[in-house]
């Protein structure tokens, strides 16, 4: 059963495949902003995931973070995901994300739970509609 305050953190290695260099957001070889909302969202995910009737899922829908500090290539990168609001299908998290040193970003991040299967219906009916 979901209930806000639930939360769930993450580990990775900052390395080449999430660079700036390597997401093309950036010309530094640093860990990219995108591998960072990439984290934020499947931290998020995850957190709920478990808790979801079978067939279900979430998708997300909203992103309103900030990227504050730099981090280099071979640093451990943690993110914290905590479940703040709940509002009928919204879900609606606070994401703190940190490297060795500290705080490098943080923001609100919001997910939609879905049927799977009525999702890909939806989703894959476009193909009928296209010029």
């Amino acid at each position: 059963m979901l209930k806000r305050g639930i939360t769930l953190e993450k580990e990775i290695i900052a390395d080449e495949n999430t660079s700036a260099v390597y997401m093309k957001s950036g010309t530094l070889n640093v860990f990219s902003t995108p591998s960072m909302v990439a984290l934020m969202e499947d931290t998020s995910k995850d957190l709920v995931f478990p808790h979801l009737d079978e067939g279900y899922t979430t998708v997300g829908t909203s992103l309103d973070i900030k990227h504050v500090a730099s981090t280099p290539i071979g640093m451990k990168i943690r993110c914290v995901a905590t479940l703040i609001e709940i509002d009928n299908r919204t879900l609606t998290f606070d994401v703190k994300v940190y490297d060795e040193v500290g705080l490098i970003g943080e923001g609100r991040h919001q997910r939609f739970i879905v049927n799977g299967d009525r999702f890909l219906a939806k989703t894959y009916a476009k193909n009928e509609n296209r010029n």
